[in-house]
């Protein structure tokens, strides 16, 4: 695709970077220079889904069958074949329409934002909305969605391997704009679509979108990339090809035969066409995508984004989860409860004038002053419950803002546990540090007690170390914060600025559980999937946390713990521990690693860039929608918008529940192709007339295909779904289970079809009854193997007939389709049927029934024997 318009010089002017654009002048830009993004992408249209149904070879066999029954039948028939083709074709076609809708739509639900400055107000739009002049706002983890010029930076470093492949990061600063600088990565003042921020931030204004790019001049990317085949739909294609060899084969050796027992070239040629048409099984790959398709629609709905179809595959199979602790397990609604400071811990209702003092310190050492009145989904969340607080106690924040000036930060880091901020206060440079207590207090020279600074020693520092674990046992989240004065040339050397700190005290966060979490565990427990908390926070928190929510907190290890053992030890233990604290992003990564080696299927919930790696480890990644960054939810397979452990419960129960609607839907597909060839080959091999006329058999297709693509698309969810354990992915989709459940199926409906047509065709050597009640005991039977298919376990009494009303609504029509075409004589000539007595009605409904609702009768008698 192409840019509309490329961004030209005067698309700076008139824009106020303190308030960026406004929404008017951001929707002019956007059809000017049109949406930001390097790939088009085609839009899923009805008309040219039908076109490419009706230049399929099978609907091209269905219409030579028209053609030729017209030449050698008479009109009438053709113009029957003609209206079935129409009604097949329409089916199908919007069946796929809506799986590629369905598909379409979470696409859109998954798709990237951005943090922009419009109408002076912080807010996130679409990444493909992003105009030029557009202000930008920059923080750690996001991914810059276009090229942009800094209007400020503070200790900002951009990865740029994805256009340069360093694998350093690159400073970046402000100044004036060098758009004719000879080699854009002279560029200090610019950052580029693509790149991923990894410190600091910054404010940057637009210069370029979409093509228009770096990353677009460099990328040749014209057209949309087609997500790969799961491994389902490439054995399914592989079955299909098998299946297709069968089907062909069965096609020429049922009229041969009948040809040879005396039936017309032209009759014969029209059954093998026909028999081709209803067996060949050209709908297992759409059968597949729309259950697929379908079930990730319903998952977005439920706050889970699947961003493909082989996730929704293994999502049933998961074994373990391992998931992050804040946000996911916890309400991530941080709100301060305490303060250890001068010497004792302080519940907030108690706070003095020293304790809010202190907590100003506490709020500029935690994140930039200068950011305290923009509150986006980015912010610290540490920052955001101490500026809460301040409010609360009536602190003068303008003052605060004024007389501290940001000059420099050092961004959090996961190894060194630690932010820091340098201000200019009057002529002074101080440095204020804040992160995990421990590191604040190993690196602390100094403790602030009654208003002086006292040397740290031992007993010190063990009676801060006491105060800690009290804290962390209650379930706090603990931000230990200090501070050092510096000269100006110090600032040079960053990673000096938290040595010899000034220890100022520890501020105590609470962050309760989730209500819904603790039974959402408790149902994976009874589902045989392990919940493995993986926290950075203290251990004594994560161990309270754990067993609030009922994850066995009988043993932690820490992340020191970790580094300290062999691969095989750490397999050991992964065995009985089931919390872990204190652990960096490359603990995790080898956590999960090591879990895969096992031969576990993992599901791993992250947020940050450095959990990328894990999230790409895990069989199933899953980002957080509402704190994740841009890099964790590209990694990711899935994406929780609303950042809850529960919502992961829900998508195994839904994949669980899309795993068993595809073999329920794939079963009663093979099972009624498979009894159809045969109800043809028993009649051939004992020299009587066929069973079905060839229109019969392609109004049996047409509700065939109806039921099995469409009807268990929409049968709910079994209620022991989540008692069973995993399903096993090692496992053939199509195990020896399922081949006996289509085997029982096919010679069921077999029997039905065959006990009827041969006790009415000796009884009264009449063939057009014998097919009508043939005809009219597979539709019985072929609603019946449905409602049976439903469930392998649940008697359907227990399921509730109503449950799936699809496809009550099926059988219904169904049933319409045949008592009309029975009852009415202009149609006898175009279906080749005739009227039916009430023993012929008897006859059909009651081998139906008796043939298929054994299999109920066996579900009844299993679950009384197990009571």
């Amino acid at each position: 695709m192409s840019q509309k318009t490329p961004p030209d010089e005067t698309m700076q002017q008139n824009i106020n970077p303190e308030k960026g654009l406004t929404a008017q002048q951001a929707t002019e830009r956007l059809a000017k220079y049109g949406p930001n993004r390097l790939v088009e992408e085609k839009e899923i249209r009805f008309l040219r889904i039908l076109k490419e149904e009706l230049t399929e070879p099978m609907i091209l066999l269905l219409i030579t069958v028209g053609i030729l029954y017209s030449i050698w039948g008479n009109i009438a028939d053709a113009l029957t074949i003609i209206a079935i083709i129409g009604m097949l074709v329409l089916v199908e076609a919007w069946n796929e329409y809506h799986a590629k809708r369905s598909i379409t739509a979470l696409k859109k639900l998954a798709a990237p934002t951005s943090t922009v400055l419009r109408d002076g107000k912080v807010m996130e739009v679409l990444t493909t909305e992003i105009v030029p002049g557009d202000i930008l706002i920059l923080k750690p983890g996001q991914r810059v969605p276009a090229d942009a010029g800094l209007l400020e930076a503070a200790g900002l470093e951009v990865d740029e391997s994805s256009l340069t492949g360093e694998s350093f990061p690159a400073p970046k600063e402000t100044g004036v704009l060098m758009l004719d600088a000879p080699r854009f990565i002279d560029r200090k003042n610019m950052v580029y679509a693509g790149t991923i921020v990894v410190k600091g931030r910054g404010k940057a204004l637009v210069t370029a979108t979409g093509i228009n790019t770096e990353l677009g001049r460099v990328a040749d990317i014209a057209k949309t990339t087609k997500e790969p085949k799961t491994p389902l739909q490439l054995g399914m294609k592989q079955l299909s090809k098998t299946l297709l060899r069968m089907a062909i084969f069965f096609s020429i050796l049922i009229p041969v035969l009948a040809f040879l027992g005396g039936l017309s070239p032209e009759q014969s040629i029209l059954y093998g066409l026909s028999l081709a048409f209803a067996t060949i099984p050209e709908e297992l790959p759409i059968i597949i995508t729309m259950v697929l398709g379908v079930g990730i629609y319903a998952l977005s709905r439920k706050n889970a984004v699947v961003k493909n179809l082989r996730a929704a595959e293994t999502l049933g199979s998961t074994t373990i989860i391992v998931t992050d602790k804040t946000g996911t397990l916890t309400e991530n609604k941080l709100r301060v409860d305490s303060l250890y400071f001068d010497g004792r811990i302080t519940q907030k209702q108690e706070f003095g004038h020293n304790e809010k003092e202190a907590l100003k310190t506490a709020l500029l050492a935690s994140d930039a002053i200068k950011n305290v009145a923009v509150k986006t989904t980015l912010n610290n969340p540490f920052a955001d419950a101490i500026l809460e607080a301040i409010k609360e106690n009536g602190i003068d924040l303008q003052k605060l803002q004024t007389t501290w000036i940001l000059k420099d930060e050092a961004s959090f880091d996961s190894k060194r546990k630690l932010a820091s901020y340098v201000y200019q206060l009057g002529k002074s440079t101080v440095v204020l540090s804040s992160g995990a207590p421990e590191k604040v207090l190993a690196n602390s020279e100094k403790a602030l007690l009654q208003g002086q600074e006292v040397p740290m020693t031992e007993e010190l520092r063990q009676k801060i170390l006491e105060a800690t674990s009290s804290m962390a046992q209650k379930g706090q989240r603990l931000l230990g914060f200090g501070y050092q004065r510096i000269l100006p040339v110090q600032m040079e050397a960053k990673y000096r600025l938290e040595r010899n700190l000034v220890f100022v005290g520890i501020i105590g966060f609470m962050d309760p559980p989730r209500k819904e979490v603790k039974n959402a565990i408790h149902m994976c427990r009874k589902a045989g999937i392990k919940v493995t908390m993986v926290t950075g926070d203290h251990h004594e928190t994560a161990r309270a946390i754990a067993a609030q929510v009922g994850i066995n907190n009988s043993k932690v290890l820490t992340g020191e713990d970790i580094a300290n053992m062999s691969d095989e030890e750490l397999k050991k233990e992964l065995e009985r521990t089931h919390v872990f604290a204190r652990t960096t992003p490359e603990d995790k990564l080898r956590l999960v690693r090591l879990l895969r080696e096992k031969g576990e299927i993992v599901a791993v919930t992250g947020d940050g860039v450095n959990d990328s790696p894990a999230l790409k480890e895990a069989h199933i990644g899953i980002a957080m929608g509402i704190r994740g960054t841009d890099v964790a939810k590209e990694t990711a397979d899935m994406i929780l918008t609303d950042d809850n452990f529960a919502t992961i419960e829900t998508s195994v129960k839904e994949g669980r529940k899309i795993f068993a609607n595809l073999q329920k839907g794939v079963s009663y597909y093979l099972a009624c192709k498979v009894a159809l060839v045969a109800s043809f080959l028993l009649p051939t091999v004992l020299g009587l007339p066929l069973p079905f006329a060839p229109i019969q058999i392609i109004i049996l297709e047409l509700f065939m295909d109806l039921a099995a693509s469409t009807t268990f698309v929409a049968e709910p969810q079994e209620a022991d779904t989540m008692k069973e354990p995993p399903v096993n992915p090692h496992e053939r989709f199509m195990n020896r289970k399922m081949q006996m459940r289509i085997l029982k199926g096919a010679v069921s409906l077999f029997a039905a079809v065959s006990t009827s047509y041969l006790f009415t065709y000796y009884s009264t050597q009449n063939l057009a009854q014998s097919q009508t009640v043939a005809f009219a005991t597979w539709m019985f039977g072929h609603i019946f193997l449905a409602l049976n298919y439903r469930s392998e376990k649940q008697p359907l009494i227990k399921q509730g007939l109503l449950a799936n009303k699809l496809m009550i609504l099926w059988a219904l029509g169904t049933i319409a389709t045949l008592v009309i075409s029975t009852n009415i004589s202009a149609l006898y000539n175009l279906f080749k049927i005739t009227s039916l007595s009430l023993s012929d009605w008897t006859l059909s409904i009651g081998t139906a029934f008796v043939a298929t609702f054994w299999m109920e009768l066996r579900k009844l008698q299993q679950k009384f024997s197990k009571h």
